[in-house]
């Protein structure tokens, strides 16, 4: 065999071992979080990883520190697009502000999964699926435990979180909804916001202290207000002295229940959502069917069912 055909031969083995190392290549899954500094995203990451792992594809995990910087969620969505990953799941801080960016990943070839909080839009069209708690029923989960613990009369306070977050806009629809059951429960404040912080949250809620002392009932609708909240009424001596229902279990949240400084929380299933939210990006970009609407569960928690293996195992709690 001349040379002439020997490098011929040599380039046609290089071009396939080329093309056998791209078809092997791991995928790439972008994760975008709200946020990285609350418990509740670190166990979405961990569920993320979780799947990653299982399904041999790659996970980078990005997000603004505090959850309030659309600018930069907006800027890690934009930087993900431009490297072309594979696939984008994220949680959108603001259902409209994120449209932009979300459609123009799309736009480029690559599919986007929300995870924990809707986005504006058409599931299957303008993003693959919507993989989440449903917000509404945990948030009237919340009011209906509340009113029953208030016997249906007395004074409440709700404290918003954020404005433009789809998912806490639910939660606390949800709440109202069960308010409007009970004509004897009046709402003294349904107009104010924790901001993005538990310190925030706090603030908000110590310029509420009189409403606060006035109130029978309160609830709050995601991990960083409930402890917020919790921060607050203990620093004026009314923690377990008002009935308070919070959303998330994060360990102080859990802390505070057994405590019966809290009467009550509503846990998602902050794991499943994560590794599910990989698992429909994958399917996609693998040509399987996905669903657009994927619910992840939510569970009311209280001292009484703490110590069911169901509760113990979606907490994590071992014996």
């Amino acid at each position: 065999m001349n040379m002439r055909r020997l490098l011929a031969v040599a380039g046609l083995v290089s071009c396939g071992m080329a093309a056998a190392a791209a078809e092997t290549k791991p995928l790439t899954i972008a994760v975008i979080p709200k946020g990285t500094t609350h418990v509740f995203w670190k166990s979405v990451e961990a569920g993320a990883r979780a799947a990653g792992k299982e399904l041999g594809v790659n996970i980078v995990w990005k997000g603004p520190v505090k959850e309030n910087d659309r600018a930069q969620q907006i800027a890690i969505l934009e930087q993900f697009t431009a490297e072309k990953v594979d696939g984008v799941v994220l949680a959108p801080l603001d259902d409209t502000a994120l449209q932009r960016p979300v459609a123009s990943a799309t736009t480029k070839g690559i599919p986007v999964v929300i995870i924990d909080s809707a986005l504006k839009g058409e599931a299957g069209k303008d993003f693959v699926s919507l993989v989440a708690t449903d917000n509404r029923k945990g948030g009237n989960m919340g009011g209906e435990r509340l009113a029953s613990l208030l016997g249906g009369k007395g004074g409440v306070v709700l404290l918003r979180y954020q404005v433009g977050s789809a998912s806490t806009d639910e939660r606390e629809a949800g709440f109202m909804d069960a308010m409007a059951k009970n004509p004897e429960l009046k709402i003294l404040v349904d107009n104010r916001y924790a901001g993005a912080t538990a310190g925030e949250a706090k603030n908000a809620a110590m310029n509420l202290l009189d409403k606060l002392r006035e109130a029978d009932g309160i609830f709050c609708p995601n991990e960083s207000s409930t402890f917020g909240m919790l921060l607050a009424l203990r620093q004026n001596n009314l923690a377990g002295k008002v009935r308070f229902v919070g959303f998330d279990t994060s360990p102080p949240l859990l802390d505070a229940l057994k405590s019966k400084e809290i009467d009550a929380l509503v846990a998602q299933d902050p794991t499943r959502m994560g590794y599910l939210g990989v698992k429909t990006c994958v399917a996609r970009i693998r040509g399987e069917a996905t669903e657009t609407r994927v619910d992840t569960g939510v569970q009311l928690i209280s001292l009484e069912n703490l110590k069911d293996p169901g509760v113990k195992k979606l907490l994590g709690i071992s014996d």
